[in-house]
């Protein structure tokens, strides 16, 4: 099947970084290149990303990072954020729905969503250092180096940034930091226009010099948390203090010939997407196009089934027991294949009548080396701009991760001190026999998963291209609405709407998933046209060495 794609894939021989800016892509192609490993540049294109696309990830925020090293394994970082130690279930009044719940854990003034009340416990600068330190070749100052220039020099916005900050002008405007950067003379930035973020070199510059600790014991978190008691914020720098990133076991699964391996509790995204292939395993997808109806309403019903066990079963593992080698057994999805009517959709039952929120707005990137090193990271700061509060004489920008706990008591989810709320990001690394075979990953809350699994049948199932594979229209549902991205014709809609499917037609489903494949010796690199995604790859080498007595002919 041939589809016809908006961007191209890249080819490489000795590295290849993928993210959802070209700018941070190059960053972490040049850290490669001027003798760096994968973790050198996964950090170096993090800290790039908290420039060029700030209102999707920063240090200030929480995400997943999946690995793997030649000869030892692969590992998993839980780098999420938490909740204050002031913070409480009872915090935020809930915003009672005369029809039921609404899907968004909407509370009073959302103050759950907007301003310093928002703002949870940040995890991601201190598993950026990590990687650097643990991992590299580089120090923290090389690799932060390259994002520090682009702060202080500038960089052109893109019609994605812009329609960002227009869709978020009102409370950007309320805050002086985020206003002064994202909204010059109280303008929205137009394409082509120059971003500066002076602050936020300076605050690079003391992370470089003094490490994590800048934040998590220093200058920078006591600036946080007296701005936090001057605005009624609960995050302190005894929170900072007590905030660790965790190892995690990876959570491993099979589909035909591949082996996956992604990331665990407190995200669903590797056990939800395990589950989904272990169900679709039972079906013969390849028969039909990523159009058909008929494979839409598998699909559609596949997803049902897995929302309905992560509302029931997944939670931070901290407080909640989780039957992860259950949920993933090919046993189970056996048995739960069996309850899909293949001409009817259904409704499948979970216990609690909660919905978890999960932010759309996030970034995902992928770094593969020389040595065989890959790494895979998917980061957020939640919504788009976070809390939309940058730290004043910063220009740093707070996360809202408080959003994603239920603001209503008693539940698995709710609100205590120092949790972690339950993540869908899925930054998976998958084989095929000994070798790697593919990795990939990309942003979109709780779409996450099924948007990874699509890419990998599209590519696996219907014979696509890597490229095509990650820009092929998308389908997703958790047991509402069926949401069908605009490309789908109304012939498919109807033929849906007859099995029962309430369809609704939408812009995108997830954002910019990117991917590197390894064929033979060579890598593939792609990033899809639902964000400013490109891949950036390194080829060639250095020159053969001379014999002594040898002369330089030009032949």
């Amino acid at each position: 099947m041939k589809y016809e794609t908006r961007k191209q894939s890249l080819t490489s021989s000795q590295a290849m970084v993928t993210s959802n800016h070209p700018l941070a892509s190059s960053v972490g192609l040049s850290i490669l290149a001027a003798g760096g490993n994968a973790f050198d540049a996964a950090s170096g294109t993090a800290f790039a990303l908290s420039v060029v696309e700030p209102m999707m990830v920063g240090p200030f925020g929480g995400g997943f990072t999946n690995f793997y090293i030649p000869n030892q394994g692969f590992f998993t970082i839980d780098g999420y954020a938490s909740a204050p130690g002031k913070s409480s279930e009872t915090m935020f009044n809930p915003v009672e729905f005369e029809d039921g719940p609404s899907g968004l854990f909407e509370v009073e003034d959302k103050l759950n969503q907007n301003g310093y009340l928002a703002v949870a416990t940040p995890g991601n600068l201190q598993v950026w250092s990590h990687l650097v330190e643990k991992f590299g070749k580089f120090s923290l100052k090389d690799v932060i180096s390259p994002a520090i220039q682009i702060a202080r020099n500038g960089f052109q916005v893109s019609d994605y940034l812009s329609n960002n900050i227009r869709d978020n002008f009102t409370e950007l405007s309320k805050h002086s930091e985020s206003s002064s950067i994202y909204l010059p003379n109280g303008d929205i930035p137009q394409k082509g226009d120059i971003i500066k973020n002076p602050n936020f070199a300076l605050v690079l510059e003391g992370i470089a010099n003094n490490g994590s600790a800048y934040l998590y014991e220093g200058e920078l978190g006591q600036h946080v948390e007296d701005e936090m008691l001057d605005n009624g914020g609960l995050l302190s720098l005894d929170d900072l203090r007590r905030q660790k990133f965790f190892y995690r076991n990876p959570v491993i699964g099979t589909y035909k010939d591949f082996q996956i391996h992604s990331v665990g509790p407190v995200s669903s995204g590797g056990i939800c997407l395990i589950q989904m292939l272990n169900i679709l395993e039972n079906f013969d997808l390849q028969k039909y196009s990523i159009t058909d109806p008929q494979r839409i309403h598998i699909l559609s019903e596949v997803f049902k089934i897995v929302f309905a066990d992560r509302y029931e079963y997944i939670g931070d593992p901290e407080y909640v027991k989780i039957p992860v080698e259950g949920l993933i057994s090919k046993k189970y999805a056996l048995e739960r294949s069996k309850e899909i009517n293949l001409h009817r959709a259904q409704s499948y039952e979970f216990t609690h009548n909660f919905k978890l929120n999960d932010s759309e707005n996030t970034t995902h990137f992928n770094v593969a080396d020389s040595e065989g090193n890959i790494v895979s990271m998917t980061q957020t700061i939640n919504n788009a701009f976070g809390s939309k509060v940058a730290l004043k004489g910063t220009g740093m920008l707070l996360n809202n991760c408080m959003e994603l706990f239920d603001p209503n008591p008693g539940m698995a989810n709710s609100i205590h001190p120092y949790k972690r709320c339950l993540s869908s990001m899925t930054p998976t690394i998958i084989t095929k026999g000994t070798k790697p075979y593919l990795v990939l990953g990309t942003p979109g809350g709780r779409k996450i998963f099924g948007a990874v699994a699509q890419a990998l049948l599209a590519l696996t199932n219907n014979g696509l291209s890597l490229q095509a594979s990650a820009e092929a229209p998308r389908i997703w549902t958790d047991g509402g609405v069926l949401e069908l991205e605009y490309e789908f014709d109304e012939n498919v809609k109807t033929s849906l709407a007859s099995l029962g499917h309430q369809v609704s037609s939408v812009n995108r489903v997830a954002g910019g998933l990117n991917a590197i494949m390894f064929d033979n010796e060579l890598m593939i690199g792609a990033a899809c046209h639902r964000a400013d995604g490109s891949p950036s790859g390194l080829s060639g080498g250095y020159a053969m060495p001379s014999k002594p007595g040898d002369a330089f002919r030009d032949y």
